[in-house]
C-alpha cells in the first residue's frame, strides 16, 4: 500500500480552511497537517486525526516543522480589513511560505485568491494579485496552482451574510451605482471541489485557474437571492451613495464590521470576472452549481443550524483572533457574581450557559445590550449582529455577537473575550463551582480612559450582569424539571 500523501493547510481555523479540512478528513489516503496560531481552536475529534503545528508565516521555525514531508501545501490566508501595512504583510507573508515550501521540498502550493485584474483592482483586490504573483514567482522549484474566485456564497461567507440581512431586513434599498458592476459568484462547495482536485490533478507547470458561475451585476445577485428567499425587493440604485456611506449602511444592517465593509465596497467597484478556461480545460469533471442552487444550499445550512465555518472564523485577523488573559501583573478590574444552584445538574447549567446570545439574547436588559451594540457598530467594531454560528453549540474561537469564544472546559467554564471597542481588554467568564455559578467580568483599563469607562458602565453592570446569571440558572431549573405525563 503507498504511503499517504502529506497535505498542509494554512488557514485551517478560517472560513475555508475548516471546510476544506473536514472534506480531506474524508480521504484515508490523505495525511493532514495544520499550521494554526491557536491549536485550541481546532476541534478535539479533529485533533485526535491530523497533525498540528502552532506558529503562522512569519515564524521560519513553524513554517519548517510545518512543511517537513509535505508533498501538497494550501496557502489560504489573507489579511482582509487588517491594517494599513497588510498589502506588505501580505507580501511578507507569501515569500516566507513560498521559500519555506522550496527549502522543504514542497512539490506543489495551492494558493486560493480573488478574481479581478491589476488595473481596475481595488486594494485588497490587488493584494491577493500580488500574492499569487509571489507565490508562483519560482516556477522552476515550486509548482502552484492560484485559484480566483469571485463572490464566494455559502452560509457564513462574509459576501452571502451581506446578502441574506439586506434581502431580509429592507424591503427598499437605495443602492450605489456600482450594482450594475459584473461578478461570477460561486457556490462554496465548487470552491472545494477544485480545492480538494487540486491535490491530485496531472497538470505540468504552475497554473492559474479561474473559476465563477454565471456572470452577473451585484443587482442581479441580489435581486435572484431575494427570489430564492420568497421576497419581493426593490434597488434604487442612486449616483450620490459613496463608498464610506455604503460602508455604514453595510454596518448597520448586517454583523459585518466597519474595517471589512470598507474593504468589501472598494472591492465591489471592480469588475471579478473570469479571464480563463482553465477549470473547464483541467477539472472538467466539476460543474458549477447555478447561482439559485448556491443561495438554496446557504439557506438550507442556516436554517438545520449547521454552519461549519463563519467569515470571522479566521486566526489572521485580529478582530477575530483570541486574545488571552495571561498577564499576571496586569491590573485588571472584576464584576463578580454568585448564584447558587441548588443541586442543579451542572450539565444543565453549562448548555444554559452555551446557548445565551444570538437569537436567545442577553436576558431581561436585552435592550441595553442592544444599545452597546448599536454604539459598537457606530465606533466600526461587530455590534450585536454578528450573532452566532450555531444556537446551541459553542467552540473554541466561534464569534458570539462581539464576544469571542477564548475557553470551553465542559461542564465547567466558558471564557469569552470581548472584541467591542473597548479602552482595554475584557472578559466574561462563566465558571462552575461546586454547587454555584460564578460569573465573573474582567477588564484590563488601557490608561485613565480605561478606568473612568469601567466605573462609568459598573451601575449598567448592576443591572445586565446580575440578570444574566440569573437568567443562566433560572434556564437550567426549567430544563431540570422533567416534563409532565
Amino acid at each position: 500500500m503507498a504511503d499517504p500523501c502529506k497535505v498542509l493547510i494554512t488557514g485551517a481555523t478560517g472560513y475555508i480552511g475548516r471546510r476544506l479540512k473536514d472534506r480531506l478528513l474524508n480521504h484515508p489516503e490523505l495525511a493532514l497537517r495544520l499550521l494554526v496560531r491557536n491549536r485550541h481552536k481546532v476541534r478535539p475529534e479533529v485533533l485526535a486525526r491530523v497533525e498540528v503545528v502552532e506558529g503562522d508565516t512569519f515564524s521560519p521555525e513553524a513554517l519548517a516543522a510545518a512543511l517537513s514531508g509535505i508533498e501538497v501545501a494550501f496557502y489560504l490566508i489573507h489579511s482582509m480589513g487588517s491594517g494599513q501595512d497588510f498589502a506588505e504583510r501580505d507580501r511578507q507573508s507569501a515569500v516566507n511560505f513560498r521559500d519555506a515550501c522550496i527549502a522543504a521540498g514542497v512539490k506543489r502550493l495551492v494558493y486560493l485568491g480573488g478574481l479581478g485584474v491589476k488595473e481596475s483592482a481595488s486594494r485588497h483586490l490587488l493584494s491577493r494579485i500580488e500574492t499569487g504573483e509571489l507565490l508562483s514567482a519560482r516556477p522552476e522549484s515550486l509548482q502552484t496552482i492560484w485559484f480566483r474566485a469571485g463572490i464566494i456564497i455559502g452560509a457564513g461567507s462574509a459576501s452571502f451574510e451581506i446578502i441574506y440581512n439586506l434581502l431580509q431586513k429592507l424591503p427598499l434599498m437605495v443602492t450605489p451605482k456600482w450594482v450594475t458592476t459584473r461578478t461570477q459568484p460561486v457556490a462554496v462547495d465548487d470552491v472545494l471541489a477544485y480545492l480538494e482536485a487540486a491535490i491530485a490533478v496531472k497538470v505540468q507547470g504552475d497554473l492559474v485557474v479561474d473559476i465563477g458561475g454565471e456572470a452577473m451585476s451585484f443587482r442581479e445577485m441580489m435581486l435572484r437571492a431575494a427570489k430564492v428567499m420568497g421576497l419581493r425587493r426593490l434597488l434604487l440604485p442612486v449616483p450620490v451613495l459613496s463608498p464610506r456611506l455604503s460602508s455604514f449602511w453595510l454596518i448597520l444592517f448586517t454583523p459585518i464590521p466597519y474595517r471589512m465593509a470598507a474593504a468589501l465596497v472598494e472591492g465591489l467597484k471592480s469588475e471579478t470576472v473570469i479571464q480563463n478556461d482553465h477549470a473547464q480545460r483541467h477539472f472538467p469533471e466539476i460543474t458549477p452549481r447555478s447561482y439559485e442552487s448556491a443561495v438554496q444550499a446557504a439557506i438550507a445550512e442556516l436554517e438545520q443550524d449547521l454552519v461549519i465555518s463563519r467569515w470571522c472564523d479566521s486566526s489572521t485577523e485580529p478582530f477575530c483572533d483570541i486574545l488571552h488573559q495571561d498577564n499576571p501583573g496586569a491590573p485588571i478590574l472584576r464584576d463578580r457574581r454568585e448564584i447558587p444552584l441548588h443541586g442543579l445538574d451542572r450539565s444543565l447549567v453549562y448548555a444554559a450557559i452555551k446557548g445565551i446570545g444570538g437569537a436567545e439574547g442577553w436576558g431581561a436588559y436585552n435592550l441595553l445590550w442592544q444599545i452597546r451594540g448599536f454604539l459598537d457598530k457606530l465606533s466600526g467594531g461587530y455590534g450585536l449582529n454578528r450573532g452566532r454560528r450555531q444556537q446551541k453549540e459553542l467552540r473554541m474561537g466561534d464569534a458570539l455577537d462581539f464576544w469571542k469564544v477564548a475557553d470551553l472546559k465542559e461542564n465547567k467554564r466558558v471564557l469569552l473575550v470581548a472584541q467591542m471597542k473597548v479602552p482595554g481588554k475584557a472578559w466574561l467568564e462563566f465558571d462552575i463551582q461546586d454547587d454555584r455559578l460564578v460569573q465573573t467580568a474582567h477588564f484590563h483599563p488601557r490608561g485613565l480612559l480605561g478606568r473612568v469607562y469601567w466605573y462609568a458602565v459598573l451601575p449598567f453592570h448592576e443591572l445586565v450582569f446580575k440578570n444574566l446569571a440569573e437568567k443562566i440558572v433560572a434556564q437550567a431549573a426549567n430544563k431540570s424539571v422533567a416534563p409532565r405525563g
